[in-house]
């Protein structure tokens, strides 16, 4: 190997065929993991990303999902059932 410029320089390579998709060796690069896994990992990431900035700045988000839990039931104690079973609305035809 010789100095070329202040750079090191192996000869056998030209500017941009150290990669292998441009045709050079590029032995020393990993493998990129099949296409299942990393789907999987990206989906992963992206539940944690989503669970973060929706509980960001919270202490405590078990409580917040109580809470929250807890108003959803009282709103549907509530709500008054319609009379006469369900989905009677309350209105009936008269005919006559």
């Amino acid at each position: 190997m010789r100095v070329v410029g202040g750079w090191p320089f192996r000869g056998d390579l030209s500017m941009g065929m150290c990669l292998p998709c441009l045709g050079g060796p590029g032995n020393d690069l990993s493998t990129s993991p099949d296409r299942e896994t990393r789907r999987r990992e990206l989906a992963e990431a992206a539940e944690k990303r989503q669970k973060e900035t929706t509980y960001r700045g919270v202490k405590n988000p078990q409580a917040v999902e109580r809470n929250k839990k807890n108003k959803e039931m009282e709103k549907q104690e509530m709500r008054p059932s319609p009379p006469g079973g369900e989905g009677g609305g309350g209105l009936k035809w008269q005919v006559g």
